[in-house]
């Protein structure tokens, strides 16, 4: 391959990293924020929020992508291809999160948040200083696989015309009519990609579990 062909495949590779890390910072939050709204088990809320996670963890990416970026205007949003891209990520990933923060809050041990309150802390200082950090901890693996699966999956971005990693690939392949390199080496970003995504996710599994002690 030549330069512009390497140069085509890192851009590529710059849009599927910016778009999967917005999409991955927002649904780590996001899913927190929905777990902690189902275990508050609020009675109307709660079958809509369960109704709203299944349909968002059964929906193909690709179709849920494509649902956003042309039903937007028909609501009166004029979405552009870019932010209908990360909100369908955002979305996708929120709602697994939202599932692998549930198990971890399922699996905290009640008793210790009898003791914090016992000693007098508010709740919103025991689930800040105590709940969470145990919590990140025992939720970093589903969210680390969470995380490769939507890196893995950010190409249903393509069909509204964001050129991303796999989108390059395929052009490349089409102009040079030799699609081994080109695919061989997109694997290898992909590969890069993810490395850095797990190291990130590791430093703050570390913090995590130094808070946790």
């Amino acid at each position: 391959m030549d330069e512009q062909a390497w140069r085509m495949l890192f851009a590529g590779a710059w849009v599927t990293a910016w778009t999967s890390g917005l999409a991955i910072a927002m649904g780590v939050v996001i899913g927190l924020g929905l777990a902690l709204l189902r275990m508050a088990r609020i009675p109307l809320l709660d079958p809509l929020l369960a109704a709203w996670i299944s349909f968002a963890r059964a929906t193909p990416l690709v179709t849920l992508v494509l649902f956003i970026f042309l039903a937007s205007p028909k609501l009166g949003l004029s979405l552009n291809r870019e932010i209908a891209a990360v909100l369908a990520l955002t979305i996708n990933t929120s709602a697994f999160n939202a599932e692998v923060w549930r198990s971890a809050f399922r699996g905290f041990s009640r008793e210790q948040l009898e003791a914090a309150l016992a000693c007098g802390m508010t709740r919103l200082q025991a689930f800040r200083r105590i709940m969470l950090p145990q919590m990140a901890v025992t939720s970093m693996p589903g969210l680390i696989n969470e995380m490769t699966f939507l890196v893995k999956g950010s190409p249903a971005i393509a069909v509204i015309g964001m050129v991303d990693l796999t989108r390059v690939t395929n052009r490349i392949a089409a102009v040079t009519y030799e699609p081994l390199p080109p695919i061989l080496a997109a694997a290898v970003l992909y590969m890069a990609l993810i490395a850095l995504m797990v190291k990130l996710q590791g430093m703050a599994q570390r913090n995590a579990h130094r808070l946790a002690m």
